[in-house]
């Protein structure tokens, strides 16, 4: 159930909500523990090492962005009980006629869902169904006509989750720059 403000409670054990654009630390910090995780390396297109090199005014206007939805992206975010964040979800909006992070031509409005993170032990219980749910909400609310992701080929998990949800590979596959032999595949959900 979602509230007219964009907050959504999950059992009455979590609370999934837009970022505020005063909570860069915050964000910055759960960024660097998903780049820890044993699987970032398939999740992520982006090191630990990178992320924690960049300046705070970086993750400032990340956060301003994020927040507001007015760059172009909206940032949701689980918080447990005790205001600790568990889990998160972006989506980038990506308008027609432009050209996306990969060189290819966009062809219509759509969500871009990135950056997708639930910490371990908060996996399994449907926390990151109730972050998809809130952050698609938010991509047809903005007109999206469809939300896209780009998964790892070896990131099975990610994969299987992704279909549960809806998702279907569009056939689509973005080769990696740094491992020439690895792809990224592209799965799709159109619009209700």
């Amino acid at each position: 159930m979602s509230s007219p403000d964009g907050v959504t409670k999950h059992d009455e054990k979590y609370l999934v909500r837009a970022i505020r654009a005063e909570e860069w630390p915050a964000v910055r910090a759960l960024r660097l523990q998903a780049l820890r995780d044993p699987v970032a390396h398939l999740a992520f297109l982006e090191t630990y090492e990178a992320a924690a090199a960049k300046p705070d005014s970086f993750w400032q206007e990340r956060a301003i962005g994020a927040a507001e939805g007015a760059a172009g992206a909206r940032q949701f975010i689980a918080e447990d009980p005790d205001g600790g964040w568990v889990g998160s979800v972006t989506v980038l909006v990506e308008e027609a006629g432009t050209i996306d992070w990969a060189g290819t031509p966009v062809e219509r409005r759509q969500g871009h869902v990135v950056g997708v993170y639930v910490r371990p032990e908060h996996r399994g219980c449907g926390l990151t169904e109730v972050l998809f749910d809130e952050a698609l909400r938010w991509a047809w609310e903005i007109g999206a006509e469809r939300v896209r992701l780009i998964v790892h080929e070896d990131n099975g998990r990610a994969q299987r989750f992704y279909r549960r949800v809806g998702f279907l590979p569009s056939g689509v596959t973005v080769p990696l720059t740094a491992d020439p032999e690895a792809n990224e595949l592209e799965y799709v959900l159109v619009r209700p």
